[in-house]
C-alpha cells in the first residue's frame, strides 16, 4: 500500500489550516482552522473489507511540568509518548481517499459528536478528551479529528503520523467512545496491509521544520 496527501508532503511541514492551533506572536498560540488533511491510498490487497485511519503524535512530552510555561522549555531529552489525534474505522472497502476538511473543519469546544461519521464510518475519541477533562470550558468527548497543538515551548518539532490500515473485517470490534489504543488492540490479527504519511509541526518559532 501507499498513502499520499495533497495537504502536505511526507516528512514536510503540515500547514496551519490542518492544525488545532497556529503560532501567534502575542499569545504564542491561537485556535486554527483544524481541518483534517486530504489522504489517498492505493495498493490495498485482495480481501480488504474496510479501512481504518489513525493519526498519532509520538513526540508528546511524558511529563507536563514545563509545558507552555513562560521562561521554561520542554527539553528535547525528555521521554516522549503517543497522543492520538484521529481514529476513524469502518471506511468501506471501495473508498480510496478522504477530502480535506471532510471530517473536521473547525475547533469545536467540548468536542465533535460521534461515533457515527461520514461514509458510514465510525470515529473514536482522540486524546484531547483527556487533555481538556479538567477544563470547564472545553471538557467533553472529542470524537474524530483534532489536529496539532504541540507545546509552544518544546525544543523539538512534533511528527504526525497518518496511517491507513486495510482490514479483513467490515466493522472493527470496538464500541461507543473507543480510543486509539482500543482500536489498535482490536486491529491485531486483522491488518492485511498498512502505510503511512508523516507531517511535522511546531508552535515554537525557534524550532526549524
Amino acid at each position: 500500500m501507499k498513502v499520499t496527501s495533497t495537504s502536505f508532503e511526507d516528512g514536510r511541514p503540515i500547514p496551519a489550516e490542518f492544525a488545532f492551533c497556529a503560532m501567534d506572536a502575542k499569545t504564542h498560540a491561537t485556535l486554527s482552522q483544524n481541518r483534517n488533511p486530504q489522504l489517498a491510498w492505493t495498493g490495498a490487497p485482495a480481501g480488504t473489507k474496510s479501512f481504518a485511519i489513525v493519526c498519532h503524535d509520538p513526540d508528546v512530552p511524558s511529563k507536563g511540568d514545563d509545558v507552555n510555561q513562560e521562561g521554561r522549555t520542554v527539553p528535547a531529552s525528555l521521554p516522549r509518548v503517543d497522543f492520538f489525534h484521529w481514529v476513524l474505522v469502518d471506511l468501506p472497502a471501495d473508498v480510496a481517499s478522504v477530502a480535506a476538511g471532510e471530517f473536521a473543519s473547525s475547533v469545536t469546544p467540548r468536542g465533535k459528536p460521534g461515533p457515527a461519521a461520514a461514509r458510514g464510518a465510525r470515529q473514536g475519541v482522540n486524546d484531547y478528551t483527556g487533555w481538556f477533562a479538567a477544563d470547564k470550558d472545553m471538557s467533553g468527548d472529542y470524537f474524530g479529528y483534532d489536529g496539532p497543538c504541540p507545546p509552544w515551548n518544546d525544543e523539538i518539532a512534533h511528527r504526525y503520523v497518518f496511517t491507513v490500515f486495510a482490514l479483513d473485517v467490515a466493522s472493527l470490534a470496538v464500541d461507543g467512545a473507543f480510543t486509539g489504543a482500543q482500536a489498535r488492540e482490536a486491529m491485531k490479527g486483522r491488518v492485511l496491509a498498512q502505510a503511512s504519511v508523516t507531517g511535522r509541526y511546531t508552535l515554537n518559532p525557534a524550532v526549524k521544520l
